[in-house]
């Protein structure tokens, strides 16, 4: 496993020296499709290039974003086209598998949106996998386009600046973030799960006092 890692890290960060912003773009654009490729390394490495190439930090940021947005609407038009149910058949056949993507992946982003809607959008942009699938609720549910476009764009400008910036300041050591954005990751979804248990339990005590 660590050496199917290692293998798409050295990958991606070979697409990046090659085609640089393009690279970048591509790549934040699969990996909101794809969600084991990580934007971190992404966005880590593409901050710390523009220590050493004629790469700027604001150009990498905006390709970063429009590769997010590009990737999102992909997602959005699969959710509103497929809807839930035929989407998590579809993620239980060949093309979840190939994808790395599960059924259950829809159901958490589904509730997710169902509680919080346009919030939703917004903060997952910064939670890694929910970054990504957020989209596909928010077409499910046929959330007004432009209101989920500003969402995103806004949510994913947050990720990429905080990353981009973090790789250039770091330079040549940002590597070292990756164990602490690993941290992070695992941080964030407890949370969102806590946050779900307790917004369910909320609505059953409300429920239960109005009654």
């Amino acid at each position: 496993m660590e050496s199917e890692v290692t293998i798409m890290q050295d990958g991606i960060i070979s697409i990046i020296n090659s085609f640089g912003y393009l690279g970048i773009f591509l790549l934040i654009f699969i990996e909101n499709i794809f969600p084991p490729i990580p934007s971190e390394v992404v966005l880590l490495f593409g901050g710390a290039l523009t220590l050493s190439t004629s790469m700027n930090v604001p150009l990498v940021i905006v390709f970063a974003t429009f590769g997010s947005l590009a990737g999102a609407v992909v997602l959005y038009g699969l959710g509103r086209i497929l809807k839930a149910e035929r989407l998590k058949t579809l993620f239980a056949g060949k093309f979840g598998q190939v994808m790395h993507l599960k059924p259950e992946y829809v159901n958490r982003s589904t509730r997710w949106f169902s509680r919080y809607q346009n919030k939703a959008v917004f903060i997952c942009r910064c939670i890694p996998l929910m970054r990504s699938l957020i989209s596909i609720p928010a077409g499910c549910n046929e959330m007004n386009i432009p209101l989920f476009l500003v969402l995103t764009v806004i949510g994913s400008t947050v990720w990429n600046t905080a990353l981009v910036l973090s790789g250039a300041f770091l330079g040549s050591a940002w590597e070292s973030a990756l164990p602490y954005l690993s941290q992070y990751s695992t941080v964030a979804v407890i949370v969102c799960i806590i946050a779900a248990f307790g917004y369910a339990a909320w609505k059953i005590f409300r429920k239960r006092e109005k009654s």
